[in-house]
């Protein structure tokens, strides 16, 4: 491959992962208004409504982008792009006809949906969110078409513009419904609506912006035909064949993550209602963990993935050039930049998740001890989801493409047993939720930590992946809560209080991974703003 190329490749690569990480954190921030506006009920409703759209786009046509971006790449570079195109048009058909079917079974099998999930008010959000499959469905064919010309900056602003109109139109939405029925006992499922109505309004600006940029590109597609290299033209089967091929190893994976959230919703509801917990009760707890505790979990393994995830295309070159010394040291970069990043939040979360929770959800106070008792139980599964979201993406990467789908289907059986027999037969209630988070990704990074290991020859070094930082991340933890104990003490701030504790947190933290030797020099250039960081270190002599 030239150097030009490999550049290219890098700056393409680059696009698409901050916009991933613009993306995520944009996902963060705006669900933290959305909650306060719902309330705890509403967040309920919202989150099962949310989990039964994710399981559902993933089965119809989540995992089509990438086997069209993969597929046209292939015939791009062989120059037969008559055939490229013809594959884009019945992908495009095909995916558009899986998406209506789906739509339609959401909409109209809504009230069955509600019944089985026994959640009150359900029904209305996801006839809301049912044309967004559709929408999903074209939207996610034009983004693989895209990237299998080699070009990310259409796939990157159409993920930012679904993102920002996205939280503008929830938080629009749910405000107006909360106002308009405050007299109604369903309050809270019209709440929920507005805030699906987001996801479909981002979805069809993102649609547009495509559609428009494909109009736009269309010339230069024809010249492309008219220079193609002859060969045979591709049939219909042999088009659906290799998207069949290409597509089910990916939904059965993608789907092993989506369907274990909402089976959670599902067996959690039913079992309580079995209990005579009532409805709304129920929906509030749901809304405590999907929301407050989940919204919290997620943001430090969000970005952690997105910064790793440039490493990946990476790995998967040096495993097509059979460079089993690169390969190793890219997937020990990779495992330890993540563990820098999430055991840290992990701890961070338990020793501040009280004054965090304020901060950030001031008005759901009925359950905020809950919600922090359920963080301080639960962030460990920040560095599980984190190592096992990882050690899955370097085994796809190494062409192992069965093994995460297994270990994922292992864990998702042990997980659901775990999680019925501690509802059924204790009284946890949910915190049985916070114990099966917790044992999920666990069971998968012991199956994935040992093909890892088998399919590289590779053993993780220990001390400077998870030692150090653990370590760290104990004083770090302890100055942060110290200074926020003696700053709420005396000016009884809590904003103040948390921000100077984080900014402490994030300077001590850093001090002790530079003290102990976490990163070589090298290690420190590959990281974002590396020369800073070591100009800096240097400067404090903390590099050998």
């Amino acid at each position: 491959m030239s150097t030009n190329r490999k550049n290219d490749l890098l700056r393409q690569g680059s696009i698409l992962a901050v916009a991933g990480i613009l993306v995520r954190l944009i996902g963060i921030l705006y669900r933290i208004p959305m909650s306060n506006l719902l309330g705890d009920a509403g967040n309920g409703i919202y989150s099962v409504a949310y989990g039964i759209y994710g399981v559902t786009l993933t089965l119809a046509s989540s995992s089509l982008p990438l086997a069209v971006s993969k597929l046209i790449a292939q015939r791009s570079i062989q120059k037969q792009h008559r055939n490229a195109y013809r594959l884009f048009r019945i992908a495009l058909a095909f995916s558009l006809a899986i998406g209506a079917a789906a739509a339609l079974f959401l909409f109209f099998g809504a009230d069955f949906l509600e019944g089985l999930y026994a959640r009150q008010g359900l029904a209305k959000p996801l006839r809301i969110v049912a044309p967004t499959v559709l929408v999903m469905s074209a939207l996610g064919i034009l983004r693989g078409f895209f990237q299998g010309k080699s070009t990310m900056l259409p796939t990157a602003v159409s993920q930012l513009l679904e993102q920002l109109v996205n939280a503008l139109v929830s938080i629009a939405a749910i405000s107006w419904m909360m106002k308009a029925f405050v007299e109604s006992d369903q309050q809270s499922a019209y709440g929920a609506a507005g805030g699906i109505m987001g996801t479909l309004a981002g979805a069809l600006t993102a649609l547009l912006f495509l559609i428009f940029i494909f109009f736009v590109c269309r010339p230069h597609l024809y010249r492309q035909i008219r220079h193609d290299v002859h060969g045979s033209t591709e049939t219909v089967p042999d088009i659906l064949k290799a998207l069949m091929v290409t597509v089910i190893p990916v939904i059965l994976s993608q789907t092993v993550y989506q369907i274990g959230f909402t089976l959670d919703d599902l067996i959690f509801g039913n079992l309580m209602d079995v209990r005579g917990i009532d409805n709304n009760t129920i929906s509030s707890l749901q809304g405590v963990f999907n929301s407050q505790y989940n919204i919290l979990i997620n943001a430090p393994v969000a970005v952690a993935t997105a910064m790793a995830s440039s490493t990946i295309p990476s790995i998967a070159a040096s495993t097509a050039a059979g460079n089993q010394s690169e390969i190793r040291r890219k997937v020990r970069g990779v495992i330890k930049f993540n563990m820098a990043v999430a055991i840290p939040a992990a701890v961070g979360l338990a020793v501040l998740a009280r004054p965090i929770l304020i901060l950030l959800f001031p008005s759901l106070t009925q359950y905020r001890d809950l919600a922090a008792n359920l963080l301080v139980y639960g962030s460990s599964a920040v560095v599980f989801f984190a190592l096992s979201t990882i050690t899955s993406a370097v085994l796809q990467s190494v062409n192992q493409m069965r093994l995460p789908v297994i270990h994922g289907a292992i864990s998702l059986i042990l997980h659901v047993l775990i999680l019925y027999f501690l509802l059924k037969y204790t009284d946890l209630g949910i915190y049985a939720l916070i114990i099966g988070n917790v044992s999920f990704p666990i069971v998968i990074c012991a199956l994935n930590w040992r093909s890892v290991g088998t399919a590289l020859s590779y053993k993780q070094e220990v001390q400077k992946t998870f030692l150090i930082p653990l370590i760290s991340s104990a004083i770090m933890g302890l100055a942060a809560r110290g200074v926020y104990g003696l700053l709420f003490s005396w000016t009884e701030k809590n904003t103040l209080s948390v921000a100077i504790a984080v900014l402490t947190a994030v300077l001590v933290y850093g001090f002790c991974l530079l003290r102990f030797y976490c990163f070589t020099r090298q290690e420190l250039y590959d990281l974002p703003f590396g020369g800073r960081i070591v100009r800096l270190a240097q400067r404090m002599r903390l590099l050998p």
